[in-house]
């Protein structure tokens, strides 16, 4: 796979283009996710043509369509910004994007959360940047992350489980665009959509079942529209130990009773938060060698990421 294109906030990059001259250099995004992907970076304020250093901004009156104005002298730069925003989301498509950093608590590039001041002078994290809004409805089925949400385990596996999917779904279709490149991704996708969404699992097998009754470009574009839709739902432990019970029952016929209670054993203390996904999952990649099962051996829920990053060690 190539690398994986993602747009990114300049500064946790740990360029200096901060409002102070500084960075906020994210060693994880740069030394760890770096090694799989190629940044696109971007920084609202400095490419909208504000200098380095500059006047801090921040949002100002109504939470859901905010003024852009310096935090000292009180000017309003939010048309400035606005379009200048919409502009360069037009530039960012010809990027091939699979995914987005923002910068989290930015007037321009918060992702959600950032302080919106009243009439009062008094702040409310209940707004977003000017940008990132722009950003979010221009491509709103984009996976998008701030830097600070993925501390969280389970957001950051979420995050990285989205764009290298989107990554191997375009690749797929660049490589082979037919009905046929299509099957064959769902299959090999199946119970990573069943981990994320049964809802939209059962649709997309419905979809596929009769994709040579539907136009190409609308079948792809249907497709893929439910894909990304299906995981941006989270997986839970009780959607994956669902999934683990699946994938036991292809081995029904080899396994021992003991190893069939080992198993369901593990499942249950991943069940209940005791052991991380990693445990059964190991087991499972363990079962599918020892057997060489074939259909297994190509579900990508088994390995939907880099074993390096490990994601599923703390979810």
């Amino acid at each position: 796979m190539e690398k994986i294109r993602l747009g990114i906030s300049t500064c946790l990059l740990g360029e200096q283009v901060r409002f102070d001259g500084g960075h906020k250099w994210d060693r994880f995004l740069t030394d760890t996710l770096g090694q799989y992907v190629e940044y696109v970076p971007v920084c609202p304020e400095v490419e909208c043509g504000f200098g380095i250093p500059r006047e801090s901004f921040r949002l100002v009156g109504d939470p859901k369509n905010p003024r852009l104005v310096t935090s000292r002298t009180n000017q309003d730069h939010t048309e400035r910004m606005v379009q200048w925003a919409k502009k360069r989301v037009m530039e960012l498509e010809g990027e091939n994007l699979c995914g987005y950093i923002f910068k989290s608590g930015s007037p321009s590039s918060g992702m959600e959360r950032v302080k919106v001041y009243d009439r009062n002078n008094v702040p409310a994290k209940i707004g977003v940047g000017i940008f990132a809004r722009v950003f979010m409805e221009h491509f709103p089925l984009l996976p998008v992350e701030e830097e600070g949400r993925l501390n969280d385990p389970k957001l950051r596996e979420n995050f990285i489980e989205r764009i290298f999917t989107l990554k191997r779904w375009r690749e797929a279709m660049e490589e082979k665009k037919n009905i046929r490149s299509l099957i064959a991704f769902h299959t090999q996708h199946k119970l990573l959509i069943l981990s994320h969404s049964p809802k939209h699992y059962q649709m997309m097998g419905k979809l596929v079942a009769k994709a040579k009754d539907i136009a190409w470009k609308n079948l792809q574009e249907e497709y893929q529209v439910l894909l990304l839709e299906a995981l941006s739902l989270k997986t839970t432990p009780k959607k994956n130990s669902n999934v683990l019970q699946h994938i036991m029952g292809y081995f029904k016929d080899q396994l021992s009773g003991d190893e069939k209670k080992e198993l369901l054993e593990i499942i249950e203390l991943y069940r209940q938060g005791i052991v991380p996904l990693i445990v059964p999952i190991t087991l499972m990649n363990h079962y599918v060698r020892k057997y060489d099962q074939p259909y297994l051996k190509d579900q990508f829920y088994l390995h939907p990421h880099p074993v390096e990053l490990q994601l599923r060690n703390h979810v």
